[in-house]
């Protein structure tokens, strides 16, 4: 029987019970302040016959950001030797991989087992790797069809034996689902070729694109088809991942104090609109802020594009093949996958090698570039962190020189300057990242009532201490909201449910969220099983965020003695249209739980739980609260008689027991509900823990 999942919105309030941590005062975060921010580029100078400039000082450059000149704090000069020492291999790629898999929550690469310990390379300084050109080639074996990566690699086999100098530590990696390092810089050539000798055209997994001249009917296809949505959303998910191990790469490089590059071989990157925008955004940043230069080589090589079609089928008919229509949309396709290639390269400072089967002057051009340049420093005073891009000018004072360098850089961006897409992406980015975040606490429990033989009621609620919410700015005092954003999964990891909601807090609420707790419910029916819920919330005026993530176990109750279901310990209760589907709504009032378990002297305790299936036909169903301090009974409710079922539907007998909390002390308790089944002489047990205060 095929079982469908769905999820309800239930309330979202704010809970007047004791919050996580009430009457704490609101603790300032430290700001440390500067009025002055370093950034760095690096410069080639050539003279008119394309020669390298050298003797060059400081007062010989002026450079401007965004029109306005700066003060250059430091300058030098880098120049490769043409027979440096030898250092056959120097571990600095190592954390690339664990960076990629937890930020992607997938497993890393297992690295390759050193053959001694005396052997293994071991990290190195930039004052032990200057002189040296690091280069890095990179293969996106998940875009390329085999034989564009026999192509690529061939041609890095041709690079390694005839170009290789002392003087180039040359690095081995691919990218397929994860980022997988083959071989850490070396400047030994048969290290580096036994590297690439690893990979061949089995290594490439893509399929062919569909020629433009069957777009028509593929986008007819399209339409009746939803697994077309399903291959858009894949093709977004592994460009992210490519990006991502383009800016994994350039942070673990960033403690090198020189130039590097990263040679990366790929068949285009389909992107639609302001898909993986951000992603490409913070690997351009990583690069640039890293001194990495990207040269992207397009490995499918100079491309025909044929109006009739290629040979591999027959050539339309009729006036189509004139119309242009065709050569248009294959122009368009291969554009559209070489622009984030060329998007790198432009903004890294590095160079895009697009439409040529001759890949050797990508190997020529990074050499030249990495040989003899300059690297200047300057302070920059536009502090705002507003995300925009900052264009930087140099330019020598001197005639007839000719500059390369890197045309600016993204500045830092704060939540309040950023875009409504990139905030969605942090968050979903949040949700499926392996370590959590831990800005904004948040907590969430579950509970569970059945609704049929094989069909449970879940609630899930949410709660953020009003404590840890930061105090907002005047203007923004009305606008305090909370993003939530979360899902159920199953033993299999497959997705049951999804939680969805933003959270806007009554205008006014300021002074008063501090001593109380965000509460939100929500619901999802599962069958039994164990399951586990992750949820994300984010506060959207600072951006602080804070993540749970707890199992979820619905028991199997047809094998119970006595089938009770969940306990839901309650404070308050608060108006809600009647609903069959929801256990927690009777008589127009919905329970809201209570998922701290603290409770105040001046509240009511409401324990609400159901009892399934009691035996005979006249049900004798008897239930109490016990309250125990460690061994101690302190006190206990008069026994209540259920002789009839609440709910012929699901076959319950429905409890609403309330006990003032100020008939007891201050302090742990736990609270044991007794039920007995007198017709079967069957009983059960559950327990609650709560602190009273």
């Amino acid at each position: 029987m095929k079982r469908t999942f769905w999820i309800s919105t239930l309330a979202a309030a704010l809970s007047a019970a004791v919050p996580l941590a009430q009457g704490q005062p609101q603790t300032p975060r430290p700001t440390f302040r500067s009025n002055t921010q370093l950034v760095s580029v690096d410069i080639i100078v050539r003279d008119g016959s394309g020669g390298i400039v050298r003797g060059l000082k400081a007062e010989d450059f002026e450079v401007t950001e965004d029109g306005k000149p700066v003060e250059i704090r430091s300058f030098g000069f880098e120049e490769i030797a043409s027979k440096p020492q030898a250092i056959e291999t120097a571990e600095l790629l190592g954390g690339a991989q664990d960076k990629l898999a937890k930020e992607t929550g997938t497993a890393a690469a297992p690295a390759p087992a050193a053959a001694a310990a005396a052997d293994a390379p071991k990290p190195m300084t930039s004052e032990e790797l200057a002189g040296r050109r690091l280069i890095v080639l990179l293969f996106d074996i998940a875009s390329m069809q085999p034989e564009d990566v026999q192509r690529a690699v061939d041609s890095a086999t041709g690079f390694v034996d005839k170009s290789m100098t002392p003087a180039d530590m040359v690095a081995v990696a691919t990218i397929s689902s994860s980022l997988d390092v083959l071989s850490d810089f070396s400047s030994d050539r048969k290290t580096v070729g036994a590297a690439l000798a690893k990979l061949g055209y089995t290594e490439g997994t893509a399929t062919p694109p569909p020629t433009a001249d069957t777009a028509a009917t593929d986008e007819q296809q399209a339409a009746d088809d939803t697994s077309s949505q399903d291959t858009s959303d894949m093709d977004m998910f592994n460009n992210d991942i490519r990006l991502r191990a383009l800016k994994a790469l350039a942070e673990t490089l960033a403690p090198i104090e020189q130039k590097k590059s990263i040679l990366y071989f790929s068949a285009g990157m389909q992107r639609s609109g302001e898909d993986n925008q951000v992603e490409l955004r913070s690997a351009i940043n990583a690069a640039v802020r890293s001194h990495v230069s990207i040269y992207p080589v397009d490995t499918r090589g100079l491309q025909a594009v044929v109006p009739g079609g290629d040979a591999s089928r027959a050539s339309g008919r009729g006036t189509q093949l004139f119309s242009g229509a065709n050569v248009r949309s294959q122009f368009t396709q291969l554009t559209a996958s070489q622009d984030t290639l060329g998007s790198l390269a432009t903004d890294t400072g590095g160079r895009a090698f697009l439409d040529s089967n001759d890949f050797a002057p990508a190997f020529e051009r990074v050499q030249r570039d990495m040989s003899a340049y300059y690297l200047i420093g300057y302070a920059t005073t536009n502090l705002a962190k507003d995300g925009r891009f900052r264009t930087i000018k140099v330019r020598v004072k001197k005639p007839n020189m000719r500059i390369e360098a890197r045309n600016g850089y993204y500045a830092d961006r704060d939540f309040q300057h950023t875009a409504r897409g990139d905030r969605a992406t942090q968050l979903q980015d949040q949700l499926f990242s392996a370590i959590p975040a831990t800005d904004l606490p948040v907590l969430v429990t579950s509970a569970y009532y059945r609704m049929a033989a094989d069909r449970y009621f879940v609630p899930i609620s949410v709660a953020v201490p009003g404590s840890a919410i930061p105090i907002p700015a005047e203007k923004d005092k009305d606008k305090m909201a909370l993003d939530v954003l979360g899902f159920v999964r199953d033993e299999q990891g497959r997705p049951v449910g999804r939680l969805q909601q933003t959270i806007t807090l009554p205008a006014g609420s300021v002074g008063t969220v501090a001593a109380r707790q965000v509460l939100y419910t929500t619901a999802v029916e599962l069958p039994p099983g164990h399951f586990d819920v992750k949820v994300v919330v984010r506060e959207n005026t600072s951006g602080l965020m804070g993540s749970f993530e707890a199992p979820v176990v619905v028991p199997e109750l047809k094998g119970a003695p006595l089938k009770v279901s969940a306990v839901t310990l309650s404070t308050q209760v608060q108006p809600a249209k009647d609903s069959k589907d929801n256990p927690l709504i009777r008589n127009g009032q919905q329970l809201l739980p209570n998922v701290t378990h603290i409770i105040g002297k001046d509240q009511r305790m409401l324990f609400y739980y159901e009892v399934y299936d009691p035996a005979g036909a006249a049900p004798d169903v008897r239930t109490s609260l016990a309250f125990y301090r460690g061994k101690v009974k302190v006190f206990e409710t008069p026994v209540i008689e259920r002789a009839n079922i609440d709910d012929p539907q699901r076959k319950a007998a429905i409890f609403q027991l309330e006990v003032p909390a100020g008939a007891l002390q201050p302090g742990f308790y736990t609270c044991q509900i007794n039920v007995i089944d007198s017709v079967a002489a069957k009983f059960a047990f559950p327990r609650v823990v709560f602190l009273l205060r």
